[in-house]
């Protein structure tokens, strides 16, 4: 009897929601360190171009607190892959929705609505889960 040896597992997108790269400067958690554990495989992180914007638009009219970690995302973007959004939604979290359906890959966010919704189109979800570890919620 031969064993067929398990296919090679690609490497797979995760979407970032703006609030996942505020996780590190609000809970000290090491997003990049715990995704490696939590997917163990390779990934690749991908802001969607809108969210990026997003993420400019609070650096730039924010509060000063909220400036303070919106640059900090930024310099965290830094280490993704920055994509334009081919979607129409009016919003980031509609587009994050439609283009994560698209891709069929999981979105790491915070955001609890968003959370729902995507777990709604069976997305697979990766959140903080008490405020120290990361979490997914669905199957990859």
């Amino acid at each position: 009897m031969t064993m067929k040896s398990e296919p090679a597992r690609k490497t797979i997108r995760v979407i970032l929601d703006s609030n996942a790269l505020f996780v590190p400067i609000q809970l000290k958690i090491d997003i990049f360190q715990e995704l490696k554990t939590l997917l163990n495989r390779n990934f690749e992180l991908v802001l969607l171009k809108p969210i990026q914007q997003e993420l400019e638009r609070l650096a730039k009219e924010g509060s000063p607190q909220t400036r303070k970690k919106a640059l900090y995302a930024l310099k965290l973007a830094e280490k993704c892959r920055i994509v334009d959004a081919k979607e129409d939604a009016a919003s980031p979290d509609g587009i994050i929705l439609q283009t994560a359906s698209r891709w069929s890959c999981p979105v790491f966010t915070n955001d609890r609505e968003l959370r729902e919704k995507l777990r709604n189109i069976n997305v697979p979800v990766i959140y903080v889960r008490q405020k120290s570890r990361l979490e997914i919620d669905g199957r990859l």
